[in-house]
């Protein structure tokens, strides 16, 4: 690129003329065109490195504001956390002694149906006693009552038995 510029300069022979020697004229286009840009550039320049800082120094305002953000939201969410632990601890304990509550009501109300079966179980025992000892006294007088009469059929003839009648119509007629 540097070949295609050509430069005017002055000849040895007192005229003007071109220059071809190629490090001479690329110094020469070099030095001008560093200095067109540093003299129309600077603004340009100038403004594009003043809108990339502008842009870097949002990009770190709003990354520090995100930041901020984020370590409220985590401070806000271990809170949460610390407190929903504790209100599982609670539970936790609550139903331990919901637990412990109603072990003791069903240990004491099985206590109660022991205690009131081993009474209702002395009850029939004792009326079942009863009923077997009225059965053996019923029977016991059953025999009696046979032998008895078995000796008194054995033993009571005819002439006995009227003695017997007149001796029962005797005492209903003078009583």
């Amino acid at each position: 690129m540097g070949n295609l510029w050509l430069l005017a300069t002055e000849a040895t022979k007192g005229g003007f003329g071109l220059n071809f020697d190629v490090l001479e004229t690329n110094l020469i286009n070099l030095g001008i065109i560093i200095g067109v840009l540093v003299y129309f550039g600077r603004s340009a320049v100038g403004k594009t490195l003043a809108d990339r800082r502008e842009a870097i120094e949002n990009a770190i305002k709003d990354a520090e504001e995100r930041q901020q953000k984020a370590a409220s939201a985590l401070k806000e969410q271990e809170q949460n956390l610390a407190q929903a632990q504790a209100q599982a601890e609670k539970i936790r304990q609550q139903a331990v002694e919901r637990a412990a509550s109603v072990k003791a009501t069903i240990l004491a109300k099985s206590d109660e149906d022991i205690q009131r079966l081993q009474e209702t179980a002395a009850q029939d025992l004792e009326a079942e006693q009863t009923r077997v000892i009225a059965e053996l006294r019923k029977r016991v007088v059953a025999l009696a009552m046979q032998r008895v009469e078995s000796q008194i059929r054995d033993e009571l003839n005819d002439d006995l038995q009227h003695q017997l009648i007149d001796r029962s119509i005797a005492r209903v007629g003078g009583n």
